[in-house]
């Protein structure tokens, strides 16, 4: 007898919303979600992309349930979206988070931690360790209305964490963060991964979904355009090699094959017909250059989203939300 398939970690079937704009004597529905249909795995990184105004925050507020889909289903951790008991196992974390502004972080944590009914001694340390990962053990017990908007992203991430979850709901997490908080956003993520936690997040950073995601989906007016691994989203030409080479001036790599230079610093980026690579190496070396990479030439994210976005037509109408 074959095994049953592992439940999905969260699924979308036909999900869709719409809203009223225009004026009260001429109305009409605009949609947000169009016919969504999404099965996230248990255990990965998991990006909705999309350019502002394409539905991904409308799609994760029906999936917390502060919004009721006009059709469609969807299911959390193998359980129908209209039950409760999912909501112990999920975090979630809003673009704009509303924290109580007169607690400190800690304080706050704690408030979190009696909601999802755990003990005293559990709660402190589960606080500490959050607050650490996000970086504000130094800020703990300063009151929230004196953090910055990045600062609060981090609180707002380290809520959403606080019951364990087994599945984790991000919306824009590297919203208003500098440098350093991307970077501690993106660790936590990496060790929910490593824990087996399964993570879902909407961004338009692109280079975080590169970095991040095992799989992506990409939604433009609330319509999804195409979902899977990025090497299937994304076009991979073989018949031409990127080569990063250092060492050497752009000027003095003028080798049969070569399509393009481009100086990038102190190295040079070379575009090189995959049958002319080898000539192209040899004269590197000879003129006393370094080659420092070597891969095939790939379509990036930005790429992908100025042919299919950008340019692909106008923005949705009035009244949707990211």
């Amino acid at each position: 007898m074959q095994a049953p398939l592992p439940t999905a970690a969260l699924e979308t079937r036909n999900l869709s919303k719409a809203y009223l704009a225009g004026h009260l004597w001429w109305r009409r529905r605009v949609p947000a979600v169009s016919g969504l249909s999404l099965r996230v795995e248990r255990g990965e990184v998991f990006g909705f992309l999309g350019p502002n105004g394409s539905g991904k925050t409308t799609t994760l507020k029906m999936l917390m349930g502060l919004l009721h889909p006009d059709e469609g289903e969807a299911s959390i951790l193998g359980i129908p979206l209209g039950e409760r008991s999912w909501r112990f196992r999920t975090g979630y974390l809003p673009e704009q988070p509303y924290l109580y502004d007169y607690l400190t972080a800690r304080e706050y944590l704690d408030y979190v931690g009696r909601l999802f009914g755990l003990a005293k001694r559990a709660r402190a340390e589960r606080a500490g360790t959050l607050l650490e990962a996000v970086g504000l053990t130094r800020s703990a017990d300063v009151s929230l209305r004196r953090y910055s908007k990045g600062m609060l992203q981090r609180a707002g991430l380290a809520q959403a964490l606080m019951n364990d979850p087994e599945l984790v709901i991000l919306d824009e997490p590297m919203s208003g963060l500098d440098p350093i908080g991307r970077r501690l956003v993106r660790n936590v993520i990496l060790g929910l991964k490593a824990a087996g936690k399964t993570v879902f997040f909407s961004t338009h950073i692109l280079t975080d979904a590169e970095t991040l995601c095992d799989r992506v989906a990409v939604v433009k007016a609330g319509r999804l355009l195409d979902s899977g691994p990025l090497a299937k989203i994304l076009d991979v030409d073989v018949s031409h090699m990127e080569v990063l080479v250092g060492g050497l001036d752009s000027a003095a790599l003028d080798a049969p094959g070569v399509r393009q230079r481009q100086a990038l610093g102190e190295r040079v980026r070379l575009e090189v017909d995959e049958g002319a690579l080898g000539g192209v190496v040899r004269a590197v070396e000879e003129k006393g250059g370094r080659i420092l990479s070597v891969q095939p030439i790939r379509q990036s994210l930005e790429d992908y989203f100025f042919k299919e976005i950008a340019q692909g037509g106008p923005p949705p109408g009035p009244g949707v939300e990211d």
